[in-house]
């Protein structure tokens, strides 16, 4: 959608009807670059159409890729060993998952790069990937702040075969780390081991990247959580042709709107195979109340109808797993029969915006009384007869923006400012959301 000031939403009452997600950012962005880096054309199917990703392929065309495009979802990614172009200034807007891999990529490259982004992308830390890759022997430099982009690199000096990643901050370190090692063990021609420093945070996310890599014709061995070795023989090489599947972080809005508007909504595009963790969004609401039905490929909500009173049953849950979804569960929190607790949730404070901050000053806007610490959220429902209309703030954060949809079946009239902010990830979310309305 465009970029236009606020969006009043109406006042929802139920929510029914079947939707086909947009692709995982997560997934498109992780094939866009490993099909670049691959031996052979791959033919990309289902990939998101969002800012994120239209950073990831203005960046790789910048550097010498050649993709053609087959259709608004599909294009064709002819690989490179190496990126044709070795000085470029590359501005990669607010898309950590595409900064994070690239930057790990393009130390290996052998040429000189800068990276920089908007300017809360100068605000998300990046240190820990920049000493990983210093470690292994890259180049990187920082050109203001130090932990935080833009970066300068140059051709790395020798590479070693061990390299430690702190894992507590950012899973997307580690994912870098990973999808680069093959081009360092080229280099080497030694097996790299990667050692993770710390707890690691978000592991379904990793999953995601080991599960691609492999698609890709790379086996990384893995030690439990904490070590990861990268064979010698390593090399991507396309399987020709992969698809996308639906974007689990978006599908959590949906099966919300079925958990509080009754439904049933059914969303196609995840299911019992998707590769996803944030899938397990489902179990969250399933835990609240709302029946929950899955397939291989859908998953359809029956909920309560909260406009005529119904309650959510309140959670306390661990969502360090599923750190993006757990911003819907938030949003539900609103409509629970008592208070609701989310815990390690840390790496919110280090998203698109502080999201621990965001999410307590616009739910208190609402009614919600609301707590926060440095890892945890907690959210006393909006008691009946004391909802305020309100305007939130999305803090050109999509999520914020998306979550607060939700609102919409409280007794508020809720006004989403910069609703255009979905396009990040979703353009056309406000208008799908809409059709699922009755």
């Amino acid at each position: 959608m465009t970029r236009t000031d606020f969006l009043d939403l109406p006042a929802a009452r139920h929510a029914q009807g079947t939707i086909t997600l947009p692709g995982s950012k997560s997934i498109s962005n992780r094939v866009l670059l490993l099909s670049a880096l691959a031996e052979g054309d791959t033919r990309i199917d289902g990939l998101l159409q969002s800012d994120d990703t239209q950073v990831m392929l203005a960046a790789l065309q910048q550097l010498g890729v050649n993709i053609t495009t087959r259709a608004q979802d599909s294009v064709t990614v002819s690989g490179v060993s190496q990126f044709p172009v070795k000085d470029a200034a590359l501005f990669m807007g607010n898309a950590g998952t595409a900064i994070r891999p690239l930057t790990a990529a393009l130390a290996m490259m052998g040429g000189h790069y800068t990276l920089s982004g908007v300017a809360r992308m100068h605000e998300r830390p990046i240190g820990d990937l920049v000493e990983g890759l210093q470690e292994m022997g890259a180049q990187v430099s920082y050109l203001g702040t130090p932990g935080y982009p833009p970066l300068e690199i140059h051709a790395a000096q020798a590479l070693s075969d061990r390299v430690r990643v702190q894992g507590s901050v950012s899973s997307q370190f580690l994912t870098a780390v990973l999808m680069a090692a093959p081009l360092a063990v080229m280099q080497s021609g030694r097996a790299l081991t990667i050692e993770v420093v710390g707890e690691l945070i978000s592991k379904p996310y990793i999953e995601i990247t080991l599960n691609l890599m492999a698609r890709f014709g790379v086996t990384v061995e893995r030690h439990g959580w904490q070590e990861f070795v990268i064979p010698t023989d390593s090399r991507y090489r396309s399987p020709g042709q992969i698809f996308v599947e639906g974007d689990a972080s978006s599908a959590s809005y949906f099966l919300a709107l079925g958990a509080i508007g009754g439904g049933p909504v059914r969303v196609e595009g995840v299911g019992d195979q998707s590769i996803q963790g944030d899938v397990a969004f489902a179990d969250t609401i399933e835990a609240m109340g709302a029946t929950v039905r899955r397939d291989a490929n859908s998953i359809e909500v029956t909920g309560v109808n909260v406009a005529s009173g119904a309650k959510l049953k309140a959670f306390d849950m661990d969502f360090n797993l599923i750190p993006d979804a757990a911003m819907t569960a938030a949003a539900l929190a609103m409509f629970a029969d008592g208070p609701c607790t989310l815990r390690n949730i840390a790496s919110w404070r280090v998203k698109e915006t502080d999201r621990i901050h965001a999410m307590q000053s616009e739910l208190r806007k609402l009614g919600a009384v609301v707590e926060s610490g440095p890892d945890w959220l907690r959210v006393s429902p909006v008691a009946s007869g004391h909802w305020q209309d309100a305007a939130i703030d999305t803090y050109d954060d999509h999520r914020m923006a998306m979550c607060f949809s939700l609102a919409a079946f409280g007794q508020s009239a809720v006004r989403i400012m910069d609703p255009g902010c979905v396009s990040k990830t979703f353009p056309t979310y406000f208008s799908v959301y809409a059709s699922l309305l009755k």
